[in-house]
């Protein structure tokens, strides 16, 4: 009851704080109004005109959010309010999962900006919400990039930027920065990080136009729900399993496809699979590397929709032992931290490769899973592994690991401080 109340003395304070966090109406946006916007991104944007498969569902998005835009200024309009212009220079991009709304991320949103409001701006993304987050990981993530585009554009000393994204956010968030995505070019400026500070000219990737910081995902499928046990509430039921794979769309729609790896029409390779490349669709791995950070939280048990290893981007013989001892006393459900490594030689990789193969005896795993996670963790990531293991809370950890609403979700409310701690703000 004590870690509540203080929990929500804190909650109240950042609602006093959050004055340039913003809750963005969901609007129409098509590459003709927003392509001019980033350099680069117009030639994929020529075949995409609006990505809603039917006129009701821009009104659905509507009427789920309600007009949240009226409770926040832009962020030019507060800077000159405050009178400081141009002070805030980071973007920081909040994703949502399935079914949810810009409302899911209103705590962490708060804390964030009670704690970096002078150095960030938040915005909470509503282009994809409710019913419409059955449309298609592709089609959300268009709407994003087209979103990040539009507030990009509308709000001026904008340097950085970072996604923070749940569940299937961090999916449409890949697809999205791959849109946004403008490859290096060498230019005479140093980082604006004083960890990756160098002297000498340095190629700079982009990502919308802006510096590309942290890309944090919380209880993310990254490698889709089609693999045992990788979709808990079928509890490891092999048959179970293999039905979900061909009737996920009858509830989901083309979402549940792309989860399944169950999309491979007109001859392509599942989305999936294709998001794990650098293709003609998109630069998806290279924009993925762009990134100072990529952060990858996962919830060890009591996740019913999202698996450890699809959520921490592991093998199961790296899954490391359970404990229950958390790593620091201040953040009691953080179990373990996987920091990021450095990227090995390509003979190294090549050996790694070969010793995980044996250890894992593919013979009994999904080979689609094993291409994923081979080729995702090319590039490094940071884990953070959760457990609510004895909370009150626990059988809702995919809701909780997020503080969805803070009245029933308040035992995450140090998987929120630990990623604030540790974000990168340079």
């Amino acid at each position: 009851m004590e870690d509540d109340n203080a929990s929500s003395c804190s909650y109240r304070h950042a609602m006093r704080s959050c004055s340039t966090v913003r809750f963005s109406s969901p609007t129409r946006i098509s590459s003709s109004s927003s392509s001019s916007s980033v350099s680069g991104s117009s030639s994929r944007n020529e075949d995409y005109d609006g990505v809603y498969e039917n006129d009701g569902d821009q009104e659905l998005v509507r009427l789920c959010q309600g007009s949240v835009e009226s409770r926040g200024l832009l962020a030019s309009e507060e800077a000159q309010e405050s009178g400081r212009p141009g002070a805030a220079d980071h973007l920081v991009v909040m994703v949502n999962g399935i079914v949810g709304s810009a409302k899911d991320w209103k705590f962490a949103a708060d804390q964030i900006q009670a704690k970096l409001g002078d150095k960030i701006i938040v915005h909470c993304s509503s282009c994809n919400s409710a019913l419409t987050t059955f449309n298609g990981i592709d089609f959300m993530g268009k709407r994003l990039a087209d979103e990040v585009q539009e507030v990009i554009g509308r709000t001026s000393g904008l340097k950085k930027i970072s996604f923070i994204a749940h569940s299937l956010g961090g999916l449409v968030a890949r697809y999205a920065i791959a849109r946004l995505y403008v490859p290096a070019k060498k230019q005479h400026i140093k980082s604006t990080s004083k960890k990756f500070q160098s002297p000498e000219t340095k190629s700079v990737c982009l990502s919308a136009g802006l510096e590309p910081i942290n890309f944090i995902t919380l209880a993310t499928p990254h490698l889709g729900s089609r693999g045992h046990e990788q979709l808990p509430f079928l509890f490891g039921l092999r048959c179970l399993e293999k039905l979900a794979i061909s009737i996920a769309h009858w509830f989901v729609g083309r979402t549940g496809k792309h989860l399944f790896l169950a999309d491979e029409d007109q001859g392509q390779l599942p989305l999936l699979q294709r998001m794990a490349t650098d293709c003609e669709e998109g630069m998806f791995m290279s924009a993925l590397r762009a990134f100072k950070r990529r952060v990858a939280y996962a919830n060890v048990v009591n996740d019913h929709m999202v698996g450890w290893r699809t959520s921490s981007l592991r093998r199961e013989s790296q899954l490391p032992k359970v404990k229950l001892s958390p790593v620091d006393a201040k953040y009691p459900h953080i179990m373990y931290v996987d920091k990021m490594q450095p990227l090995v030689n390509e003979s190294k990789r090549s050996c790694q490769k070969t010793q995980v193969r044996e250890l894992d005896n593919l013979s009994a795993q999904d080979p689609l899973e094993e291409e994923l996670v081979t080729k995702l963790t090319e590039v490094p990531w940071e884990r953070v592994d959760v457990t609510f293991h004895g909370a009150n809370q626990r059988f809702i950890a995919h809701s909780t690991i997020q503080v969805k609403r803070l009245s029933m979700h308040a035992e995450g409310v140090d998987v929120i401080s630990h990623l604030i701690d540790n974000l990168e703000v340079p």
